[in-house]
């Protein structure tokens, strides 16, 4: 296919903008397998006309773009990214590729995971993690140092005896798939607009300027190259390596060898067939010729490497026709619309219904009644409408509008300003959002009782045996034989279980009752620092902001929820019933000098990990917080202490050292 000029030019604009939805707003409009497409098509009329090629063309830079607020870094040796492929026959060619540039007659290949994530680089000082920056051109990126540290599986200190004085790893951030439908969850009961699949929320997380809310989110690392520092001759070398050194690498039934094409077309067919029982997303898989001793001779072209290749998984899609779209009311009113589908089999299970998320998407797409569409699992796991097939709508087609009242209650919807969420702002009766609030009342995290999953409630809801959390704990044994199904020993196991969960933790308590805004590490925080139910529910404004890790949407959230009289009365009725909320003691002696006092830590300590310095803070019954704010009571410095130590001193807050810290302890 010819192109002329303006076509090229008008193509790389196309996907500079795509670059920028995908990496810096984390709101990509098109698949990857799209993009892809586009970037192949540039490929094309690069190959044929050379002389148009632009330094700045997709294809000759990598481009994440740079992120608001975040400090610019270089990175120790170029982070390329891999040519992509989703074609056996170009697989060979790489293959033929390698043999030519090595001279080898069987070159041996190593193969991997490709996880759909966010590339990353983290360095090591003399066995201290020091920085962590995103792939951003390929030469700097954003230095993202203190989000990185709040993911748990990553050692901020190395201990082995063969680590260089400066050591450079590369690897991925992903967010799990449980993890991304939760915050999905949560984002929509907030009104705000959901992540479009793992990768993205990751991303986002990863810009995220405060830490201590990067932390809330849960990130995970996988690493899988040594980019500078020590070098490895092979790299299915690389991941013992980085294991030995307690660095998160995969598992080694996806670690694999191979020698010609054939052996690569077994483990795409066996990773195909695993791909959705892995607890991230994945996209793809990595080939890389094994010998590391060729990389450098054998450089690159463009933006990628030589000596590697990608081979993308193309997007698994089923077409299906929208039966209906029906509305589901969250817990905090929130109002989704759902496609109800014609039953297809799509990526491991049979879909019958898909969220579109709000109104707003609904009219980008067009979405309507009797449409015939194409549907994909959004990361693997959630199903969404990709597309309408549009040249097999109905004649007599209408489109959809969300509807002015609530379908549960009749309650007249609401939109407030800045949120793209619609809400029924009938709280108290609504019987859809008291359902949703049951639901999340006894899920694991909150009250987590056992045997008292989604279709229980839902029976117990309709049956009017319970309509509010406290009714749970009124509940008798032979009430719930009265249930479909139960019998002797499963209603005796739910009603043990609801019992056993009235010496839950506070933190879980007030998570569970469900103040917006309030999640888990917040609800962690308020309980540590309140120390009572009684502290908690007397607590005004200037109280909880006191509370490191609390600021002023949250305070006002939890004061006005309690200031409501309804929310009141369930609070009392739930202690009648016998609940005592229990903050696990961590400190005897209130006289302690960290009792009840916020530390942030920074530098390098002598005698202890911060780690193990943490751990001893909070044993004495103090709380230990990422970042340094107005209300940090101290400052640990250590040796090389970072932006911690000027933030302290803009702040005021007291900085200690080592030797105070053992002084006091």
């Amino acid at each position: 296919m010819r192109a002329t000029r303006a076509e090229y030019e008008e193509l790389i604009e196309t996907l500079r903008a795509h670059d920028h939805r995908y990496y810096v707003e984390c709101k990509p409009i098109i698949s990857d397998y799209a993009y892809d497409g586009l970037v192949k098509r540039l490929e094309e009329i690069e190959k044929a006309h050379p002389d148009w090629v632009v330094p700045s063309s997709p294809t000759q830079r990598v481009d994440e773009g740079e992120t608001r607020g975040f400090k610019q870094a270089e990175h120790l040796a170029p982070m390329l990214s891999l040519q992509n492929t989703y074609s056996l026959n170009e697989i060979a060619d790489f293959i033929d590729r390698v043999k030519k540039l090595t001279q080898l007659k069987n070159p041996t290949f190593s193969l991997e995971l490709k996880i759909d994530g966010v590339a990353i680089a983290i360095r090591y000082k003399n066995g201290f993690m020091v920085q962590a920056i995103t792939r951003g051109d390929g030469k700097k990126g954003d230095d993202v140092t203190l989000n990185v540290k709040t993911i748990h599986s990553l050692p901020t200190l190395l201990t082995e005896t063969d680590i260089p004085e400066l050591l450079e790893v590369r690897g991925e951030v992903y967010l799990s798939k449980q993890d991304f439908l939760l915050m999905n969850e949560e984002r929509q009961e907030q009104g705000l607009e959901p992540w479009a699949n793992p990768r993205n929320a990751c991303a986002g997380s990863l810009k995220l300027l405060d830490a201590k809310e990067v932390y809330k989110r849960r990130l995970n690392l996988i690493t899988y190259q040594v980019s500078y520092g020590h070098e490895i001759d092979l790299q299915s070398a690389v991941h013992p390596y980085l294991k030995k050194h307690h660095l998160p690498v995969l598992d080694t039934l996806f670690l694999k060898k191979a020698h010609n094409l054939n052996e690569i077309e077994d483990y795409i067919h066996f990773v195909a067939k695993k791909r959705h029982e892995l607890p991230f997303d994945i996209d793809g898989i990595v080939i890389k010729f094994d010998d590391t001793k060729y990389y450098e001779s054998m450089g690159m072209t463009g933006k990628s490497p030589r000596w590697a290749v990608a081979y993308k998984f193309a997007p698994e899609q089923a077409v299906t026709k929208i039966k209906g779209i029906t509305i589901q009311v969250g817990r905090t009113g929130v109002l989704t619309p759902v496609a109800e589908l014609e039953p297809v089999f799509l990526a491991g299970s049979t879909i019958s219904r898909a969220s579109l998320h709000n109104e707003e998407e609904v009219e980008r797409k067009d979405i309507r009644v009797d449409d015939t569409v194409f549907i994909e699992k959004a990361g693997e796991i959630i199903p969404q409408v990709v597309k309408v097939d549009l040249d097999k709508r109905p004649k007599d087609s209408v489109k959809w509008h969300m509807p002015t009242r609530c379908p549960f209650c009749e309650t007249k919807v609401v939109k407030y300003e800045n949120e793209v969420a619609v809400r029924c702002p009938n709280q108290c009766e609504c019987p859809a959002q008291g359902m949703r609030r049951l639901h999340f009342f006894v899920a694991k995290g909150a009250m987590d009782v056992e045997h008292l999953g989604d279709k229980v409630v839902e029976k117990l809801f309709e049956s009017k045996m319970v309509q509010r959390p406290s009714d749970f704990y009124k509940l008798s044994k032979d009430q719930l034989l009265e249930l479909p199904g139960f019998k002797e020993k499963s209603a005796q196991n739910l009603y043990d279980s609801i019992q056993n969960s009235k010496k839950r933790s506070l933190d879980r308590f007030i998570l569970a009752i469900g103040i917006p805004h309030v999640g888990a590490q917040s609800a962690r925080l308020i309980a540590q620092r309140l120390g009572s139910l009684k502290n908690f529910i007397s607590a005004c404004k200037e109280d909880l902001l006191r509370i490191d890790g609390v600021g002023e949407k949250t305070a006002d959230s939890i004061v006005a929820f309690l200031q409501n009289p309804l929310n009141m009365e369930e609070i009392m009725l739930l202690i009648q019933a016998g609940l005592e909320p229990v903050v696990e003691k961590v400190a005897t002696d209130s006289s302690h000098p960290f009792y009840g006092k916020t530390f942030c830590l920074t530098g390098t300590l002598t005698k202890y990990t911060r780690q193990e310095a943490g751990e001893l803070i909070q044993k004495n019954g103090g709380v230990v917080v990422n970042t340094v704010t107005k209300k940090t009571d101290y400052l640990l410095v250590g040796d090389e202490a970072g932006s911690k130590l000027e933030k302290a001193k803009a702040a005021k807050v007291t900085v200690v050292d080592e030797e105070w810290f053992e002084r006091h302890l």
